[in-house]
């Protein structure tokens, strides 16, 4: 009997949420700030580079986790791992009791937690801050991944899906960044691309057997491990440095583009079967070439255009925010959406959702 319950579980998102730092800064400042404390170090070429990138319109502002931007000019690595500790277990926390709240359950009810993160390491994980912050079972099923960089969230959410699939009841998939933590300043193309575009942010989402909010339909991956240098952290001097090269757009529109045939195939839908297009927002170029890549509306990307607007790419989180920004209209039942994100690996995932 137990056995026959298993099998006829139908995993669902069932509620999510999103949570950003209070402090917020727009460009302008951010380029002006960079220029005050940094211009010693920098080439003029890249005082030209800094001035043409934090220009462009894609992006008005982001958030970040401290109190005054000075605390990251020559921030030291133990107070980096202090800091990041901190806010990432304060900023998840936030996310997940807004998102047991909106599910309408109380943190007793919560049997699994799955957490995600690239920008810094704790042990133990930060689930077990979690466990005991937010008056989670001592007996729950815990888990904390590591190294998916920005696509982390969707391998997050299968994960969540196998134990709601095994028997557990309420499962949370959570993401936190706090990508500010891992901020270097040189005369590195990849660097100053990464201060102008990553911020900080984190998102929780309940995942039950309830047939309830977004039904998780299929999923994919799709890693090209020949690529891994061309996005990634490398460690110099016992901190993280940020890798992007310029060959990305066209090698995430390849890898997204299969990851997405794969979800669809599974279902046996095209592109224009999907009503709702989530993209993580990899910067303007990666979205474009992304889109060409998949067939996809231009009319569909404006929820990930407005959160690359007034977020930036927040790393593994940043694909429920452009859910959440889809959500803020109205949604029909039977709806599908597809979640694209990409990233460390090279790597690129899809979750295939309809709405219940």
């Amino acid at each position: 009997m137990q056995k026959e319950q298993k099998e006829n579980i139908v995993p669902h998102v069932g509620a999510f949420a999103v949570a950003v730092p209070p402090y917020s800064a727009d460009q302008e400042f951010a380029e002006a700030f960079m220029r005050k404390h940094f211009s010693g170090r920098l080439s003029n070429r890249s005082q030209g580079l800094l001035r043409a990138i934090f220009s462009h319109p894609s992006i008005r502002k982001r958030h970040f986790a401290f109190d005054d931007p000075r605390e990251i000019v020559d921030e030291g690595p133990d107070r980096r791992v202090a800091r990041f500790t901190e806010r990432s277990i304060g900023l998840a926390a936030q996310a997940i009791t807004q998102a047991i709240d909106r599910a309408g359950i109380s943190a007793g009810e919560i049997d699994g937690i799955v957490v995600n993160t690239c920008t810094g390491y704790i042990c133990p994980g930060i689930s077990t801050y979690l466990i005991e912050r937010l008056g989670l079972s001592r007996s729950i099923r815990a888990y904390d991944l590591v190294g998916s960089g920005c696509g982390g969230a969707i391998p997050n959410l299968q994960l969540a899906e196998t134990l709601v699939r095994s028997g557990s009841g309420a499962v949370l998939s959570v993401s936190v960044e706090i990508c500010s933590t891992t901020f270097q300043m040189d005369n590195d193309l990849s660097l100053i691309l990464s201060n102008a575009l990553f911020g900080d942010g984190a998102s929780a989402a309940v995942v039950w057997g309830r047939r309830e909010g977004w039904e998780l339909s299929a999923s994919a991956a799709h890693y090209a491990p020949e690529h891994r240098e061309t996005i990634r952290y490398v460690h110099k001097n016992g901190q993280l440095f940020n890798r992007l090269s310029l060959r990305l757009p066209d090698l995430v529109s390849g890898a997204a583009s299969a990851v997405v045939s794969n979800v669809l195939a599974q279902r046996a839908l095209g592109t224009g079967d999907i009503r709702h297009w989530a993209l993580h927002t990899g910067g303007e170029k990666i979205i474009n070439a992304v889109r060409d890549g998949i067939g996809i509306p231009e009319a569909s990307l404006g929820p990930t255009r407005r959160v690359l607007r007034e977020y930036g790419n927040m790393s593994s989180p940043t694909v429920w925010f452009v859910l959440d920004e889809i959500e803020k209209n109205p949604v029909a039942q039977g709806d599908w959406a597809v979640m694209v994100a990409y990233g460390a690996g090279l790597s690129g995932h899809a979750y295939l959702l309809r709405r219940a």
